[in-house]
């Protein structure tokens, strides 16, 4: 029985099939002319590209051009000027007055009241008026036109005492 076997599983492996139409088909594709290849395209070798402007001033930046007047200057000297320095000091007062913007105006001019309108450190703005304070140094709004912001600062004279400087922000020039 185990003969029987060990015959029925040896001629089921063996796999006879006629295969001429195979060979045929392989004779026929070898007989056909041979293609050409397009050779390999030529390829111009890498150039690396450094960035030279790096170094330069970014471009998404907004411009604050700061004008400080000093032939206004006055120096006062112990005369009884000095901040007031029991008030709550507002928002605005945070930020140098380098960091802060005018970037437009609200009001009208027959009135000649206008509300500044300016950009902090934060991005975000802010109406300004007259006798609003922002910036480190004490700085008062004591003008506002279409065109620029005045503040004037109280800051230590280095002898003791306090004087006042102006400080002018431009309107900040839109691209």
């Amino acid at each position: 029985m185990a003969a029987g076997v060990v015959i029925s599983l040896a001629t089921g492996c063996i796999w006879v099939e006629d295969t001429a139409d195979l060979s045929k088909f392989i004779t026929d594709i070898q007989a056909k002319p041979k293609g050409k290849i397009k050779p390999l395209p030529t390829f111009e070798p890498y150039h690396s590209f450094v960035y030279q402007g790096a170094s330069l001033r970014d471009p998404f930046v907004p411009l604050v051009r700061v004008v400080s007047t000093l032939s206004n200057f006055e120096l006062e000297d112990g005369d009884g000027l000095q901040p007031d320095q029991d008030r709550s000091r507002s928002y605005l007062e945070q930020f140098s007055v380098d960091q802060l913007s005018m970037v437009g105006t609200i009001g009208k001019a027959e009135n000649d009241f206008f509300w500044a309108l300016v950009l902090d450190d934060n991005s975000e703005i802010h109406r300004v008026k007259i006798g609003d304070y922002l910036g480190l140094d004490f700085g008062r709004v004591i003008a506002v036109s279409d065109q620029q912001l005045d503040v004037m600062e109280i800051i230590s004279n280095g002898r003791g005492g306090w004087m006042q400087r102006p400080r002018t922000i431009e309107l900040a020039e839109q691209k």
